[in-house]
């Protein structure tokens, strides 16, 4: 039926999307099909340009229409501070806070062995020039003094942290983790701005 009926493959579409069961998907497809025609072109036109104009920075791999992002390019920020997260959506959640002013490394992932997800598959590569930075490289950070971890406090996200830990005390930069004020095992991408606020302020050297 998805091949051939257009209501029932813009269901089955929905229903891929995370956390989008099928009686979700439904609502949403038929909520599509009774809005005007040109919200949902709208909608299909927004869905286009984000994948064709939304890609990495070259710097600290968020995500981004401008290359280096807002973030990195803003002289506002303290470059001497680089907070490490797993994905862009955590690091969204620590800006609604609006305490935290320095900089940003986005991981897209932590180390999960049991889903097959080593180092090599995460952005930490990128993060070590930026510490350790080649001078045939260009844009990189050569004065970061602190690195702040704030993956979430689960299983993969301490051991996460204590990765990037040994990998970067040796270049003589310190490691900070975020405080205990984020819940163990929840996510931080779910935490609110005050207990965020003080997990940042509370951050302790590894």
């Amino acid at each position: 039926m998805a091949g051939s009926d257009p209501i029932a493959r813009l269901i089955h579409r929905l229903s891929r999307l995370p956390g989008i069961g099928e009686k979700s998907a439904t609502r949403l497809a038929f909520h599509i099909l009774r809005a005007p025609e040109q919200h949902a072109r709208e909608l299909a036109q927004a869905i286009l340009e984000v994948r064709e104009r939304v890609r990495l920075c070259s710097i600290c791999c968020n995500l981004t229409e401008a290359d280096p992002c807002e973030l990195c390019a803003s002289a506002r920020r303290d470059a001497r501070m680089v907070c490490v997260v797993a994905q862009p959506t955590d690091l969204i959640a620590i800006e609604r806070g609006g305490s935290y002013r320095g900089r940003y490394h986005v991981l897209h992932g932590v180390l999960s062995p049991l889903d097959g997800i080593g180092p090599e598959d995460l952005r930490i590569a990128e993060l070590i020039r930026r510490l350790h930075p080649s001078p045939h490289l260009e844009d990189t950070d050569d004065s970061i003094t602190e690195v702040i971890v704030a993956t979430s406090p689960n299983v993969e996200g301490e051991a996460t942290a204590m990765y990037l830990a040994r990998l970067i005390k040796p270049l003589g930069v310190k490691v900070t983790r975020i405080a205990s004020g984020v819940p163990i095992g929840g996510e931080l991408e779910y935490v609110d701005q005050v207990t965020l606020t003080r997990a940042l302020d509370g951050r302790r050297e590894m």
